[in-house]
C-alpha cells in the first residue's frame, strides 16, 4: 500500500512541475441552422448542423500512467435569459499513444446540437458560439485530469428557412 502512495505522490508531482503542453487548432464555417425535425419529437424545432476541421498533438499526455483520454468538442454559448450552454457535440476515446495525433478533416456534429428551451438559436440564442477541444485523461493511479487542447472563438449562427 505504501508503494502504490508513493507512486501517486511521485506522478502528481510530476504533473505539477513539468505540465505538457498541448497544441491544438480548430476551424470551421458557420453554423447552419434549420427547422427540423427529429424522430422523437413532433413538432420542429431549430437544430444547428456544422462542419469543423480539427487537429491536436495529445502525446505529451501519454505516460506510463495514462489509461486513456476522453476528447470532446463542445459548443458554449449564452441564451436571451442569460444562462450559459455548454454542448457536447463530438466525442472520441484515444486508448493508444499512435492514436495521439487527432486530424479529422470535414467533420460533423455526432449529437445534436439544438436550444432546449423551445426558442431556438433565431429567437433567443446568442448570435455566436465559441468551440473548445476539451480532454479528460484517466490514469491508472491518481486523480482525473481536465484540460483544453484548443478554442476557436464568435462562430456565428447562419439561420435557415427549411431542412
Amino acid at each position: 500500500m505504501a508503494l502504490l502512495a508513493a507512486i501517486t505522490i511521485a506522478s502528481l508531482l510530476q504533473e505539477a512541475i513539468y505540465p505538457p503542453q498541448i497544441n491544438g487548432q480548430i476551424s470551421m464555417k458557420p453554423v447552419k441552422v434549420f427547422n427540423a425535425k427529429t424522430p422523437r419529437q413532433r413538432r420542429k424545432q431549430e437544430m444547428g448542423f456544422l462542419n469543423f476541421n480539427m487537429t491536436a498533438d495529445l502525446t505529451p499526455l501519454f505516460t506510463w500512467n495514462t489509461k486513456q483520454l476522453f476528447l470532446s468538442l463542445e459548443a458554449e454559448y449564452e441564451n436571451a435569459q442569460g444562462v450559459n450552454n455548454t454542448i457536447v457535440l463530438w466525442d472520441r476515446i484515444v486508448r493508444r499513444p499512435e492514436d495521439a495525433r487527432v486530424n479529422v478533416v470535414g467533420a460533423k456534429n455526432k449529437y445534436a446540437f439544438k436550444e432546449i428551451g423551445g426558442k431556438g438559436f433565431s429567437k433567443g440564442a446568442a448570435g455566436t458560439a465559441s468551440y473548445a477541444l476539451k480532454y479528460n485523461l484517466m490514469s491508472y493511479v491518481g486523480m482525473l485530469r481536465y484540460g483544453e487542447a484548443a478554442r476557436l472563438s464568435d462562430v456565428s449562427f447562419d439561420v435557415r428557412e427549411e431542412l
